[in-house]
């Protein structure tokens, strides 16, 4: 029961990111349909949602990071990555 809880937790941390990405891929996606949607109404003045646009921003980057990251130091430990990534050993000191 307890691996099955911890399995559960963990995909949440993992899915909770994922989520607030999306969100956030579509908050500018919106701001931009609306933006350009308005250029045909000859009524209204087109403006731009900055703030909505970058919120939308920060939070695809933050989700978007956070996956990243996570793959990136599950890699790491695994030793997937590139030698230029890989963990740094220190040289034993030179006898004298």
């Amino acid at each position: 029961m307890r691996l099955t809880i911890s399995r559960f937790i963990a995909i949440l941390v993992l899915v909770i990111p994922g989520v607030v990405a999306c969100f956030g891929f579509l908050k500018m996606k919106d701001s931009l349909f609306n933006y350009f949607s308005e250029f045909g109404n000859e009524a209204v003045q087109p403006d731009f949602a900055w703030l909505n646009f970058l919120l939308g921003a920060v939070m695809f980057a933050a989700g978007a990071g956070f996956i990243g990251g996570w793959i990136f130091f599950r890699d790491r430990k695994h030793n997937y990555v590139a030698p230029r990534f890989r963990e740094k050993r220190p040289r034993p000191p030179k006898p004298q």
